[in-house]
Formats: structure tokens, C-alpha cells, sequence
């Protein structure tokens, strides 16, 4: 369940994203769902892969390289998407990645924390 939430999240995340952002465009919510569901899988299958590779600079930069990670999954995402949903840039791309990982974090904390209590 916490897992359609979060794709839910991510959707809505990048729909406010792509209305803020002249470099992001999402087409509509249907195509933010499925980027966000692509987003995911890519999470659970490459993300720890790109973790191990980079574990000494992740360590170096005392896991802010993490941000870039989360870059690369996110314009992969866009690779697969196609045109419905578009980075202009790497740094729109980081960005975006900055600000979903904080909004997700404090999310995160704000409503599965409460219930675990």
C-alpha cells in the first residue's frame, strides 16, 4: 500500500514540478503515474547497482553524489517516457531530483511516521 501511495506521491510531485519548471514537462497525470511507476522500478532495479558502483565517491562526498544518482534514474526515466514527460538538461533534472527527495523525505515522515506510532 505505501508503495501506490508513494507513485501517487511522485505523480503529483511531478505534476506541481512541471507547471514550476520551464525545462520540465509532463503531458498530463495519466503520463506522471506511469513515470512514476517506471521511476520505481528503475529504484528497485538500477539504483543499487549505480550505489555500488559509486559507493567511494558517495563516501567522498558524503552521500551527496546520491543527488546525481537520483538524477540518472530520473532523466532515464525521461528516456523512456519519450516526449510525455521531458527534461530540457541535466540540471533541471537535479533539481527536480533535490526537491523530490526532500519533499518525499518530509512526506515520508509526516504520514507513515505518525501511523507507526
Amino acid at each position: 500500500m505505501k508503495w501506490l501511495i508513494g507513485i501517487l506521491i511522485n505523480a503529483l510531485l511531478f505534476v506541481a514540478m512541471a507547471g514550476y519548471f520551464d525545462g520540465f514537462e509532463v503531458s498530463s497525470f495519466g503520463s506522471a503515474i506511469i513515470a512514476s511507476f517506471i521511476l520505481s522500478i528503475l529504484n528497485i532495479l538500477v539504483r543499487p547497482i549505480l550505489i555500488i558502483l559509486t559507493f567511494p565517491i558517495t563516501i567522498l562526498t558524503l552521500g551527496i553524489f546520491l543527488f546525481v544518482i537520483n538524477t540518472f534514474t530520473l532523466l532515464m526515466t525521461d528516456r523512456i517516457m519519450g516526449d510525455s514527460f521531458d527534461f530540457d538538461g541535466f540540471g533541471t533534472a537535479f533539481i527536480v531530483a533535490v526537491i523530490m527527495s526532500v519533499a518525499n523525505l518530509i512526506i515520508q515522515k509526516a504520514v507513515f511516521d505518525k501511523n507507526d506510532r
